[in-house]
């Protein structure tokens, strides 16, 4: 059994969000994201098939959802779970370092 670090092994420049599976198993999937600034493009919604818990581990992001008209500014620490096929965007993440998510989808 290999013990691993979520914070090893992000590349110094990512072009795109790097997005790993860590472990699945059925309808669960495990995944770190790594953003170094990215966001969502403009007229871009995720509508997902599965629930979503996400916490933020490092780095700071804003994320939008459909139907509410105030951001929800993330810190370290903080999560939220998103239902399925609730639209939502990333405006922004930390522009100055690794922004760092733990995603599990569940559900369908």
């Amino acid at each position: 059994m290999d013990v691993t670090n979520l914070f090893q092994d992000i590349p110094n420049d990512l072009p795109e969000e790097l997005f790993q599976t860590l472990a699945s198993e059925g309808d669960v999937r495990i995944e770190r994201i790594v953003s170094q600034g990215h966001r969502s493009p403009c007229d871009f919604w995720y509508d997902q098939p599965q629930h979503e818990f996400v916490l933020l581990v490092e780095g700071e992001a804003v994320l939008q959802f459909e139907g509410e008209d105030e951001p929800k500014y993330l810190m370290p620490g903080d999560f939220v779970t998103i239902p399925a096929h609730q639209k939502h965007r990333v405006e922004s993440t930390c522009t100055k370092g690794n922004t760092i998510w733990l995603a599990i989808h569940y559900g369908s």
